[in-house]
């Protein structure tokens, strides 16, 4: 038998070859669009604090009223002794928010996903899911031991062939579930959502829709692309996550009172975990209670630097997506890691986003503006990408 570290470095060594190792890199300062990288200043063209929280001084402020008052850990998970006020006072807000009844908060978007979808669906249902959805979902759908069947990426056709399949196959006592995201998290568009539901309605399936790109920067309130569509009453389950435009950490369920009691009582990594920690909570609240005053000039502010981005992009590349992600596809997986390391060399920072993240030779930057960027930064990333992109 070779050695574990053997095997673990043979591996490694593939992975080198292929052009898929993978290295942390330490960031300095917090986050913001100008970061601090061993002692030098890079512009930042990927992250994902769309709106500019995550270093807000209300929000920052919220984190450290939230320790303060409630300490640095919940001490148990919520079923023991962990479930503090400001958890409840966060999921109200979020609730709120998205116009739903009520709200389950988690201590990562992808532990909502893992303790939701095997929660609600076993191996007498059929999950049928996008091609592009996020890994989480995948692997939530792989615990809950259902039928899985993947939809090529927004093909209505393709979704509804499978859902005719569905409806002649399922075992009695058996549902659908329909899972896709509502804008994608590295090609950036959008599900064609009023068509899905309307499938969904017409063949009797279940829909959860993974809103973390979409959170904070559509409809009237912010809340996503599904309250922008008017289809909040039409959508079963809504999840999100507090790391990106809400500027702090954890991810959350949102739906019916009877969705969240029953999350409450079979969701796993709900129920084994520890509370989220009361920081998390507390900026969240504050940034939640900063867009309600400022949120939709927040937004003006974003959409106006991506019209910007897209302008000057439009002369590189042709895929030009609807929301703040924009893929700057090179296709080979080397190619795409010189790109970006010629563009660190020239103080920006857009890592390279490879297999598994992306389908192989399908390499990319994924390049992302927020709010706090200026006209003059995106012009500098513009002049120094190549006129060419796949």
């Amino acid at each position: 038998m070779n050695s574990m570290h053997q095997v673990l470095r043979d591996r490694l060594e593939k992975k080198q070859n292929d052009f898929l190792y993978r290295q942390l890199r330490q960031i300095d300062s917090a986050q913001a669009p100008r970061i601090n990288i061993a002692g030098k200043e890079y512009l930042n063209f990927s992250s994902n604090d769309y709106l500019g929280l995550a270093n807000h001084p209300e929000v920052v402020e919220g984190a450290v009223k939230a320790v303060c008052d409630y300490g640095a850990g919940a001490g148990s998970s919520r079923l023991i002794c962990g479930s503090l006020r400001i958890h409840h006072q966060l999921e109200e807000k979020l609730a709120s928010f998205k116009g739903v009844e009520a709200a389950l908060c988690f201590s990562t978007g992808f532990a909502a996903a893992l303790g939701t979808i095997p929660a609600l669906i076993s191996k007498e249902d059929i999950v049928i899911v996008d091609k592009l959805a996020h890994a989480c979902l995948l692997d939530g759908i792989r615990l809950s031991g259902a039928k899985l069947r993947i939809f090529h990426h927004n093909d209505l056709d393709d979704l509804e062939s499978i859902l005719q399949w569905a409806t002649r196959t399922l075992e009695p006592g058996g549902n659908i579930l329909i899972i896709t995201e509502s804008v994608f998290s590295m090609d950036g568009d959008q599900a064609p959502l009023r068509e899905i539901v309307a499938l969904k309605a017409r063949y009797g399936a279940w829909l959860m829709v993974d809103e973390a790109h979409a959170s904070g920067l559509f409809g009237q309130r912010g809340s996503g692309l599904i309250e922008d569509l008017g289809l909040t009453d039409q959508v079963e389950i809504q999840m999100g996550t507090l790391g990106k435009a809400l500027g702090a950490a954890g991810g959350y369920i949102t739906g019916s009172r009877t969705l969240i009691d029953y999350l409450i009582n079979q969701a796993r990594s709900f129920i084994f975990s520890t509370a989220p920690n009361p920081a998390s909570s507390g900026a969240v609240i504050a940034a939640l209670r900063l867009l309600e005053k400022e949120g939709a000039d927040r937004r003006r502010n974003v959409w106006k630097l991506v019209h910007h981005l897209r302008n000057k992009l439009s002369q590189l590349t042709a895929q030009i997506p609807s929301s703040l992600i924009h893929p700057f596809i090179i296709g080979d997986e080397q190619n795409a890691l010189r790109l970006s390391k010629s563009l660190f060399e020239q103080g920006i920072m857009v890592p390279a986003i490879r297999f598994p993240t992306v389908p192989k030779n399908r390499a990319r930057l994924r390049i992302t503006v927020t709010h706090d960027h200026s006209l003059q930064e995106i012009d500098r990333l513009c002049q120094l990408l190549p006129s060419q992109s796949g």
